[in-house]
C-alpha cells in the first residue's frame, strides 16, 4: 500500500517534467526550424540548383498587357530561374483570370514550378510611389520563397535581347545570361545612376505629392501639393533609371536594413514624383556598405526623346540594329507584337511563335540538329544542361567595358 502510494506522485511528477521540458524545447527551438506561422502560397524548387546562378524576374503588367505579358515571359523563362507576374490591381477581372489560367495550363509552368502571381496586387499609380512598394513587395516575396542571385525588374514592355541560356545559329550572336553572370562577383548592383539632376531638380526633387493609390479602391493621378521643398542634407540625392538588377544582398538590405537609412529613404521618396528613378540609386550610394558595389548600366536599350519626355520612344524595325550593337541584355518599350519582336525571335533568341528561346534545357542534344530545333518544353534529362554561346560575345563585351579598371571606380556614385 506504501508503495503504492508512492508510485502515484511520482508517476504525476515524472508526466509534468516531460511536459515542462518539452515545452521549454520548443519554445527554444530556432524559428527557422519552426513551421512558419502563415505558409506560403507557393510552392520553391528544391534547393539543388543545378545551374551557376539564378535570376529573380517581377515581370508588371497593367491593363491591357496580358498578351505583351505573356509573350515576354516565354521569351524570358527558363527553368532555373524564378518569375514572379504583378497583374495591376485596376485590370479587368477577366485579365486577372486569364493570366491565371494561362499559368495554370502550362505543362512546363506546372512541372518546374518557377511561375508565380502576386495573389493580392496592388494598385499602381502613375508617376507615384506604388510602383516602388510594388518592387519591394515582390523583393519581400521572393527573398522568403525561393533562393537566388540577382533580383530584375522588368515590365511587359520589355523584351530580351540575348538568352537565358542558348546557343544561337549566327555566330555573331552567341549570347547567355546564365554564363556570362556565373562569372562575376555576386555583390555586383546594375543601377544606372548619377547625382547631376538637372531638368530632375525641380521636376523630381523640389516638388511634393500624394499617391491616392495607398489609401484609394479606385486609380487617380497624383496630387500635387502647392508648397515645395528645399532638397536634403542628411544624404544627397541620386537618379537614375527605373529598372535594376539588383544583388541578393543588397535587396535583403531594402527590406531588413541593420541600419535605418532604407527606412528613412523610403518615408522620403513616399512624396517624390517617380520614386523608382531614384531610391535604389540613392539609397545605394549613400550607403557605405555598398556603394562600391554598383555598375553604372542598366543593362538595357532604351531611346529617349530630346530633351526626354515621361516615357521613351517605342521601339521599331529601325531600331534593331542598334539595340544589338549596344550589347544591352533587354530592350524596351515595345508594342504589342511589333514586327522587331519577330526579328529579336527569329535572330537572337531563336524562338518560335508561342514557344520558349531556346536553351540547353530544352534541346535534343544534338548539334547536327541546331538548325532546325525548336523549344516548345522541357526535355528528359536535360534539366541542369547549359548552351553557352563561345564567350557569350555581346553581353561579355558590355559587362568588360563597364567593369573595367577604367571605368569600375571612376563611374561609381559620382
Amino acid at each position: 500500500m506504501g508503495i503504492k502510494n508512492f508510485m502515484i506522485p511520482l508517476i504525476l511528477t515524472s508526466i509534468i517534467f516531460c511536459f515542462l521540458f518539452l515545452a521549454t524545447l520548443i519554445l527554444t527551438t530556432p524559428i527557422n526550424k519552426l513551421q512558419p506561422i502563415i505558409k506560403p502560397t507557393i510552392h520553391t524548387l528544391k534547393s539543388t540548383n543545378p545551374y551557376p546562378v539564378t535570376f529573380a524576374y517581377l515581370i508588371s503588367a497593367s491593363k491591357g498587357d496580358l498578351e505583351k505579358l505573356k509573350r515576354t515571359l516565354r521569351a524570358l523563362y527558363h527553368p532555373g530561374n524564378y518569375y514572379l507576374l504583378h497583374m495591376d490591381q485596376d485590370a479587368p477581372k477577366t485579365e486577372h483570370l486569364k493570366l491565371a489560367q494561362f499559368v495554370s495550363d502550362d505543362p512546363v509552368f506546372g512541372q518546374i514550378g518557377n511561375v508565380w502571381i502576386v495573389g493580392k496586387p496592388n494598385l499602381v499609380t502613375y508617376r507615384g510611389p506604388t510602383m516602388l512598394a510594388t518592387t519591394l513587395h515582390a523583393i519581400s516575396i521572393l527573398l522568403r520563397s525561393c533562393k537566388w542571385d540577382w533580383f530584375i525588374n522588368l515590365s511587359a514592355s520589355d523584351y530580351p535581347l540575348i538568352t537565358q541560356d542558348g546557343k544561337i545559329f549566327h555566330e555573331t550572336h552567341f549570347s547567355d545570361l546564365i554564363h556570362s553572370f556565373s562569372k562575376l562577383p555576386r555583390d555586383l548592383n546594375f543601377i544606372q545612376h548619377s547625382s547631376h539632376l538637372g531638368w530632375k531638380m525641380n521636376k523630381r526633387g523640389k516638388p511634393i505629392i500624394i499617391d491616392p493609390g495607398f489609401y484609394s479602391l479606385n486609380k487617380s493621378e497624383i496630387w500635387w501639393v502647392i508648397k515645395q521643398r528645399t532638397l536634403p542634407s542628411a544624404f544627397k540625392i541620386y537618379t537614375g533609371s527605373a529598372w535594376t538588377i539588383l544583388s541578393r544582398s543588397f535587396a535583403e538590405y531594402c527590406i531588413i536594413g541593420w541600419d535605418n537609412l532604407p527606412r528613412t529613404l523610403l518615408l522620403y521618396y513616399t512624396n517624390f514624383v517617380s520614386s523608382p528613378e531614384g531610391y535604389f540609386q540613392t539609397l545605394i550610394c549613400n550607403s557605405e556598405d555598398y556603394k562600391n558595389t554598383t555598375v553604372n548600366h542598366d543593362l538595357h536599350y532604351i531611346s529617349w526623346d530630346v530633351p526626354p519626355k515621361q516615357h521613351p520612344r517605342s521601339l521599331g524595325m529601325k531600331d534593331y540594329r542598334r539595340m544589338v550593337l549596344k550589347n544591352a541584355t533587354f530592350a524596351r518599350k515595345f508594342k504589342q507584337d511589333d514586327r522587331v519582336l519577330d526579328k529579336i525571335d527569329r535572330e537572337l533568341l531563336r524562338r518560335k511563335k508561342g514557344q520558349f528561346t531556346y536553351g540547353g534545357w530544352c534541346s535534343e542534344g544534338d548539334e547536327k540538329r541546331l538548325k532546325t530545333s525548336t523549344c516548345s518544353g522541357l526535355k528528359s534529362g536535360r534539366f541542369g544542361v547549359l548552351k553557352p554561346g563561345q564567350g557569350s560575345i555581346r553581353l561579355n563585351a558590355l559587362l568588360k567595358q563597364y567593369l573595367s579598371e577604367r571605368n569600375f571606380r571612376r563611374r561609381q556614385c559620382r
